[in-house]
């Protein structure tokens, strides 16, 4: 997001001939602001349940003099809003509680007050509400600290041909434009009614300043990119906003004109979609912010993402001309960019279309192209000269799926200055201790700040299913200038203890750290050819005790069939990348059970604690062959074999297979109990 100044203009010409970054650029605050409720920092991703950051939106008033960060309790029921010193990065002001909020999706800050998009039950009794009291999104605007109005932005009062929409995970953006004078909110919905119901797409909804929902011909969507697995969007002087998503078709759009996912838009990349994933190109679980950003003064954008690149393009039958299915280039993912000259136009060719191209992703700008997997991709702006991207990276990554995220030691945050031609200037900055896990922000002085919690970032291995127990009443903040003039790192003491209904104490944290992830492995330091010796950063106490509230596994903004991920092999082809083969994603032709899926760990690592439980032996005598009965996702039990007695006579394979069929059962009975309202 972007704070105009005319000191942006000024700092613009001269920034342009910095060289690249260092440790002089960086500024950290650690643990600077304290929050008067517990976070919880840790999200599981869809379907693998790898790590991710959950996102803490962060934004800056127009003039500059004041600052908010959003952020979800660790009960993960209630959103809180913390008024931050946009200097110190100290809180400021009384914390607003938005009671009932399941998670916060955008953040705009403005000289009165502040507008944030979460999503919430409507209120019991209410006429045509989504089953199972799933919750909706909606927009608050608080003047002064107090509510000046609330409006939803799907649900009963929002329907359309294709149905009415829920938000089982609140997945999307908050922009605002002042030259327009409207909020537009971009997010994933899933429609419980109509012809859409029980599929997911997004939308795209404007609000006046007043409060009123505004349906805008060109620009107002209710059912855009079937199975919406990443948004990017930014403000523009009139609406349709700038919109980009990532569909499970096989590609991502520039979008905003069409606001769906059809040839009339501009198509970025290639993408291979498998099971409706597509590598989590903009974040996946908790992503979709700060990846689109508009160049200060102009109608310049550029926009990030990761890829595994695009190969062997063969027709997607189903969509028509004009849309293909792909292989991966490789299996770790790399960083890209693309420059857009205003809304509508991409700079340079987009991706290719052409049946049985051997080279799908030849217009792509690649930012990184090495053997590190990459994920966690942001850009903002310095000015209209100058941008910021950045990524995190996982050394010798082992990735399990085709199209979900990979696992392995973390290798550090990078962030690489590029101009506006998207050239790369200098080498990346490296950093072991600070991480993006909230909104990027251009301030008024030209520095890019952003929220995260100072702590040792394992990506080594899913999440436990029923969530990562670490929480924290700290949040730090870093800022990146050109001009040399951060380079400072300061840090707080901490005041984070443990939740009075744990009898657990909270584990301090020394130079050890705790880990946000259970893991037994700590990160490795990777040094960055430009960075300094960093000073010692103690990161802040996590609690690690159990929540006392019950921990309901996150449901996915990206459905994916109820069965395991079809891993990379020499021998993949063209068809394994066929996905949900319905356009507009509403009927069941190519569909799997979409109604509710569950966030869950597929991979070998995830059965890690499962191998080595003590298990019945089971006998050695040849088993009978049987029929054994599918439930009700598909997935048949598997029928064990005789094997080492390590895993109690479960070879690893089967050992797997019965972990997912378990796990689609656990998913099938929380399907019925939501059915039943339970």
């Amino acid at each position: 997001m972007l704070v105009k100044s005319s000191a942006l203009l000024l700092l613009s010409a001269v920034q342009a001939s910095f060289a690249a970054l260092t440790e002089s650029n960086l500024q950290k605050d650690v643990n600077v602001l304290d929050l008067d409720f517990e976070f919880g920092p840790v999200k599981a991703s869809y379907w693998t349940g790898y790590p991710h950051h959950r996102r803490t939106p962060f934004a800056v008033s127009p003039d500059g003099k004041s600052a908010y960060i959003a952020y979800l309790d660790s009960s993960e029921t209630d959103v809180h809003v913390q008024p931050v010193d946009p200097t110190t990065f100290k809180a400021t002001g009384t914390t607003v509680t938005l009671t009932g909020a399941k998670e916060a999706g955008g953040l705009v800050a403005q000289n009165d007050g502040f507008a944030v998009m979460v999503n919430e039950p409507v209120p019991s009794g209410t006429a045509n509400a989504p089953p199972g009291n799933t919750p909706v999104p909606v927009l608050y605007r608080y003047t002064n600290g107090a509510q000046s109005w609330k409006t939803w932005l799907a649900g009963p009062t929002v329907t359309s041909a294709s149905g009415s929409g829920m938000a089982p995970d609140m997945n999307g953006d908050l922009v605002y434009s002042a030259a327009a004078g409207l909020y537009g909110a971009y997010f994933v919905v899933t429609d419980y009614t109509g012809d859409a119901d029980g599929h997911f797409g997004d939308s795209i909804q404007y609000v006046n300043e007043d409060g009123a929902l505004q349906t805008i011909s060109g620009a107002t969507s209710t059912w855009g990119c079937s199975h919406n697995t990443g948004i990017a969007f930014e403000a523009a002087d009139a609406a349709p906003f700038a919109s980009i998503c990532a569909e499970d078709q096989g590609a991502i759009w520039l979008n905003t004109k069409g606001q769906g996912m059809t040839t009339t838009g501009v198509k970025i990349s290639n993408e291979n979609t498998t099971n409706g994933g597509d590598g989590e190109p903009m974040g996946g679980m908790s992503g979709s912010y700060s990846a689109l950003a508009q160049f200060a003064t102009s109608t310049n954008y550029i926009f990030s993402w990761v890829s595994r690149g695009a190969i062997d393009l063969s027709e997607n039958t189903w969509m028509g001309t004009g849309y293909t299915h792909s292989l991966n280039r490789t299996n770790p993912r790399n960083v890209a960019i693309a420059l857009f000259s205003d809304k509508y136009t991409k700079v340079g060719a987009q991706a290719t279309s052409e049946v049985g191209a051997t080279d799908g992703d030849s217009q792509v700008n690649w930012i990184t192209q090495g053997a590190n997997d990459c994920s966690n991709a942001h850009a903002a702006t310095f000015g209209a000269d100058n941008a910021l991207v950045t990524w995190e990276e996982i050394e010798n990554p082992i990735c399990d799926y085709i199209a979900m995220g990979c696992r392995g030691q973390f290798a550090g945050s990078y962030f690489q200055q590029v101009d506006s031609t998207g050239a790369k200037v200098g080498a990346p900055l490296v950093e072991t201790d600070t991480y993006v896990a909230g909104d990027m922000v251009t301030m008024s002085d030209g520095r890019v700040c952003w929220p995260y919690v100072s702590m040792t970032w394992d990506l080594s291995q899913p999440v436990p299913y029923a969530g990562s127990p670490a929480t924290t009443k700290q949040m730090s903040f870093a800022c990146i200038s050109l001009d040399g003039s951060s380079g400072t790192t300061t840090t707080a003491a901490s005041s984070s203890v443990a939740s009075p209904s744990s009898s657990a104490a909270a584990s301090s944290v020394s130079s050890a750290a705790v880990e946000a992830v259970s893991s037994t492995s700590s990160a490795a330091a990777v040094g960055s050819s430009s960075a300094s010796a960093a000073t010692s950063i103690v990161p802040t106490t996590l609690v690690t005790s159990a929540r006392s509230s019950t921990v309901v596994p996150p449901m996915s903004s990206a459905p994916i069939a109820s069965q395991p991920a079809t891993p990379i092999t020499s021998a993949a082809s063209s068809e394994a990348s066929s996905t949900d083969e319905d356009p507009g994603d509403c009927d069941d032709s190519g569909d799997e059970d979409e109604t509710s899926a569950v966030a869950i760990a597929t991979s070998s690592a995830a059965l890690t604690t499962a191998s080595s439980v003590a298990l019945p032996t089971i006998s050695s005598a040849p088993l009978p062959t049987v029929s054994a009965p599918a439930n009700a996702s598909g997935i048949v039990p598997p029928i064990p074999s005789a094997s080492s007695a390590s895993t109690g006579g479960l070879d690893p394979s089967t050992l797997e297979e019965l972990y997912q069929w378990i796990s689609a059962m656990l998913s099938d009975i929380e399907k019925m109990l939501k059915s039943a309202g339970k």
